[in-house]
């Protein structure tokens, strides 16, 4: 039997087996199928009709009541019972919507509580389920459209699939030519204003797919929209990663029933930290393919053979712990296995694993201290999960060599394989273990090319299972490219740093150059220097940077040397300016490696590592650290353990703005907000790789990709990487582009010629030479891609150094005036929508909010600046154009106006007996806050009174929260306590949600002053 499945040229799916990942995807032609434009409408029955041939039943509801109904039928119709009203009533109130539910709940009772023991009038009591997890083909598949819903706002919803009558996946279409973006767009505005109003089912909404019929992507339930971010959309692939992206396959493959059902009973996962993932097509992929082995090798009693295993090569930064994590639990469910090990390195035992693990079950994961623990985790019978590091498993091993577990069937999974697979572990494990099947997760294997005439990854763990290199996730933006300087600061040092192969006297002589006080003193002198741009820093309102760096050095001698140097420098430096530096090490720097370009691993245990002066100088960075964080670590038995622990917490936090590394930190440490790599040190192969991918993890979307800064010639050991670990054309898609390229225009990925930064800045200056004077449909969709354009442009661009002096550049004021006049746009089409005016290409406008959020300016900044007018009015005039200038301050632009007001005459004292700029501006300031604070104190207090609440100090209270939160709590029972009223009045929801409405208003107003 064939182990594919496939769409061909007839359109027809053939099943093969029931895996959820289709086999092998083959494109359709349509150029010739009339099918280039479509309308949504025609798009949304096209969805429809082809769902129905999919065994869909077709549902005509329209309304949140109808909705309620159908679902009281398909709970009946699962359970096979039938429920009275008052039992339906209490059922409702008791589980499905009972008072005050958040979403989460709801996702809680998808995902993880999905049966409930309902206790009928009869007094039987029944295990109530409202989805069947155990036999897919129970749950009743239906469809419907343009369902309409009230909340903030009044919306109309495309499509919806219901399982069991929940809307657990629901769709938003635009039709072709228009940006998928815009039906994103479209579900964060519903999020807000209707899909999780009170009593709504959609809060039971799981997965969200969005169509503009060429491209179809889905996400998980993003439960507020501070965690929306169209970058975390996922494409449906086949297990070759081709991309299934027209809306007509996406359905015949995706909404198949069975897949459907699994991705969301299997496949969807409510974390320990509330929120709900879904996975990626190739990670279910690789989930099924261990599955299928392990099943596979038990029938054939292959067990404890290389042919019982296999690698999967998810490239780092693609989601391989969660892959494995997942991987792990379903292996539990087969009935066979005895154990599940789950292996990682100790470095690796993170608090997000261990959070995961604990919460699947309790006791599954072990740390460092004893193998007693460990050895009593597994003799429990009902613990069918065992999380360890390597370390402990291999003192378990070698202390109870005749334990009836290593005739157990036993699964065991290796997270970060390339780290694990040589050495006297795993030869102990393969020796001792009876009955396994071993797996291995790895982003950078080990091939014979840069294995030293050892092992590879194959011959130790078996044939490769499935693959998911850097080049697939770079094209599906699941990781960033890398921009890459080779930078030499000093002329003289630059023999030195190219790579050469030489005796071992004159690599003595030139790692002592490379050392030299002279070089390291230039280095940490630029990296002072770029790092606010590199790193992104607003220094217009003195904030510390977005992100953060690492500094990778050669050897203990370098991170001394680079770490004092620092120190040194910023004595001299102002406070906003100075950055916070550690370092952190321990192993002996020539330790052998066992592969070209591998990382030396460094043990946490200290003493045992490294030299006495080593130590002093590591205790002192330990007292700087605690002086700086008033934290209180030592270099104690396991003091370096939570040191090492504390360094990586911090830096994920973005509280540590560079840390200094020889080995650690450069392998499977995760930290989206690291966005910069400094090299000084040689890296190769899996090595280089490894390193370069701490910076290319997705996070804010000023971060367009990681920075690899080099003060040593790399670019032929890149070279070699690149080519092992993607292809012969993988530069092209792993780099980003130089910087004329995005100056004078460049071709991007579907080979559309984009216009560079200069031609964008020369047709603004031509067509809106006075933005403030834009009228016209016409010309503002003109001016808003024009814009769009420069925005994306200009992220990019200000992470290159030839960026800062660039002549062509728009100055300050300038890009201040068409962000003005792009804003005033955008809100006139916020209201225009809000009205229901019907202007149809108008209304599909995309505007990049989140590149304008990046480039924030705030109130003092606007004072500061706005100062050093002559006159009052022409102070008040430059700073209502700043405000205006800015999409968060633009809405305090009433309290400006008013402020001028009512203190004019001060401030006019104030321009007439002052010289000095700096007391001006702090009167100016004291009396704006002043101001604000009492009109705060009048609009909150005319609120509570125009709104009749009750308990009028709470209310006080709840609303200031809200406005130094910035955020109106939906959940909770704080509204609902001060609503005037019975709990049973007919308007007591629409009450509700105008309070809710008119508190956001004072948030917009006052939130961040």
């Amino acid at each position: 039997m064939k182990n594919i499945n496939k769409i061909t040229k007839s359109e027809h799916i053939i099943e093969t087996d029931q895996l959820t990942i289709l086999g092998e995807y083959q494109k359709i032609d349509r150029t010739n199928l009339n099918k280039n434009y479509q309308s949504e409408k025609e798009l949304e029955q096209e969805l429809i009709k082809n769902l129905i041939l999919q065994g869909y039943e077709k549902l005509e509801i329209h309304t949140q009541s109808q909705l309620y109904e159908n679902l009281k039928l398909q709970i009946e119709k699962l359970n096979k019972i039938q429920f009275s009203e008052k039992e339906w009533a209490r059922f409702i109130n008791e589980y499905l919507d009972s008072p005050n539910d958040s979403v989460v709940n709801k996702a809680n009772r998808i995902q993880e509580n999905h049966i409930y023991d309902f206790k009928f009038d009869n007094d039987t009591i029944k295990n109530i389920k409202i989805i069947d997890k155990e036999n897919l083909n129970n749950n009743h598949m239906q469809v419907i459209n343009q369902i309409e819903q009230k909340g903030k706002a009044k919306n109309r919803y495309d499509v919806t699939i219901l399982v069991n009558g929940l809307p657990l996946v629901h769709i938003e279409l635009k039709q072709r030519g228009y940006s998928d973006k815009e039906a994103f767009n479209q579900i964060v505005r519903y999020k807000s204003e209707s899909f999780d109003s009170e009593h709504s089912l959609y809060k039971y909404t799981q997965i969200f797919v969005i169509s503009n019929g060429t491209y179809t992507k889905y996400f998980s339930n993003f439960f507020d929209n501070k965690r929306a971010n169209f970058e975390f959309t996922i494409d449906w692939a086949d297990q070759k990663n081709n991309i299934i992206s027209d809306l007509e396959d996406f359905t015949k493959t995706f909404f198949e029933k069975r897949v459907v059902l699994a991705v969301l009973t299997r496949y969807t996962i409510l974390t320990a930290e509330k929120r709900l993932l879904v996975m990626r097509p190739y990670q279910i992929a690789a989930t099924e393919k261990i599955l299928q082995k392990i099943r596979l090798s038990y029938n054939n009693k292959s067990w404890s053979k290389t042919e019982a295993g296999g690698y999967i090569w998810h490239t780092t930064g693609s989601g391989k712990t969660l892959t494995s994590f997942k991987t792990a639990r379903l292996a539990t469910e087969l009935d066979f296995i005895d154990k599940v090990f789950f292996v990682v390195d100790r470095k690796d035992l993170d608090n997000q694993t261990v959070r995961e693990y604990k919460k699947f079950q309790e006791d599954s994961v072990y740390g460092t201290k004893n193998t007693k623990e460990l050895k009593k985790n597994i003799e429990k019978k009902d613990n069918k999960i065992i999380v360890t590091t390597i370390q402990k498993l291999n003192e378990f091993i070698k202390t109870n060599k005749n334990h009836e577990i290593f005739n157990k069937q036993c699964v065991l999974i290796f997270d970060e394989c390339h780290r694990s697979q040589f050495g006297e572990a795993q030869n102990n494990i393969k020796k001792s273990f009876k009955k396994y099947y071993l797996f291995g997760f790895t982003g950078t294997p080990i091939f014979s090319a840069n294995s030293r005439g050892f092992d590879t990854t194959e011959s130790v763990f078996g044939k490769l299972l499935h693959s998911y290199i850097i080049t697939h996730a770079i094209r599906d933006k699941k990781v960033l490219k890398f921009k890459i300087d080779y930078h030499n600061t000093v002329p003289y040092y630059k023999p030195h740093e190219e790579n050469q192969e030489s005796d071992r006297r004159k690599t003595i002589e030139r790692e002592k150059m490379l050392i030299h006080e002279n070089r390291i003193k230039e280095i940490t002198k630029y990296i002072l220097q770029i790092f606010p741009d590199k790193t992104i820093r607003n220094e217009n309102i003195k904030s510390k940077s977005e992100h953060n760096a690492i500094l990778a050095v050669q050897s203990i001698d370098a991170a001394k040397l680079y770490y004092n140097e620092f120190k040194r420098q910023q004595e001299f430096l102002d406070e906003d300016k100075k950055i916070k530096v550690t370092t952190i090490f321990s192993f002996a720097a020539n330790e052998e490696k066992l592969a070209v370009g591998e990382i030396a691993d460094e043990e946490l245990e200290t003493a045992k590592n490294i030299s006495n002066t080593s130590k002093e100088f590591l205790v002192s960075v330990v007292e700087d650290f605690n002086s700086t964080f008033k934290t209180s670590y030592d270099l104690s038995d396991n003091g370096f353990q939570n040191f090492y622990n504390a360094v990586s917490e911090k830096t994920k936090n973005r509280e540590i703005d560079l840390l200094i590394v020889v080995g650690m930190f450069l392998t499977g440490f995760d930290a989206p907000t690291l966005n910069t790599l400094f090299v000084d040190k040689q890296l190769s192969y899996h090595g280089l790789i490894q390193a370069f991918s701490r910076t290319n993890r997705i996070n804010k979307i000023n971060k367009p990709f990681g920075n690899i800064v080099c003060f040593r010639d790399l670019s032929n050991q890149t070279q070699e990487a690149i080519k092992l670990f993607g292809n012969e054309d993988s530069a092209k898609i792993i780099f980003e582009k130089d910087f004329l390229s995005y100056i004078n225009g460049y071709f991007d990925e579907n080979g559309k010629l984009i216009n560079g930064y200069s031609q964008t800045v020369n047709e603004l200056k031509t067509y809106f030479p006075n933005p403030a004077d834009i009228s016209g449909e016409e010309k503002e969709m003109h001016f808003i891609s024009l814009i769009n354009n420069l925005l994306r442009l200009n992220n990019k661009l200000k992470n290159y150094d030839e960026f800062k002096n660039y002549k062509g550049k728009l100055s300050d004021r300038e890009m201040q005036d068409y962000k003005s006049t792009y804003i005033k746009i955008r809100e006139k089409t916020l209201h225009e929508r809000n009205q229901n005016f019907n202007r149809n290409d108008y209304s599909e406008i995309e505007f990049e909010i989140d590149l304008l959020k990046s480039e924030e300016i705030n109130l003092d900044y606007i004072f500061r600046v706005s100062s050093s007018q002559k006159t009052v009015d022409d102070m008040k005039r430059e700073m209502i154009r700043l405000i205006r200038s800015d999409i968060k301050t633009s809405k305090q632009e009433p309290l400006i106006e008013k402020m001028f007001s009512d203190y004019y005459n001060e401030i006019q004292t104030l321009f007439e007996s002052s010289n000095n700029e700096v007391i001006k501006v702090k009167k100016i300031v004291e009396f704006f806050y002043d101001f604000v604070k009492l009109q705060k104190q009048n609009d909150i207090n005319k609120l509570i009174l125009n709104q009749k609440l009750k308990d009028q100090d709470t209310a006080y209270r709840f609303i200031a929260n809200c406005i130094n939160k910035g955020n109106v709590y939906r959940e909770g029972t704080e509204i609902n306590d001060l609503i005037t009223g019975g709990r049973m009045s007919g308007n007591r929801a629409e009450k509700k949600q105008i309070i809710f409405t008119e508190i956001q208003k004072l948030v917009d107003l006052y939130n961040g002053i």
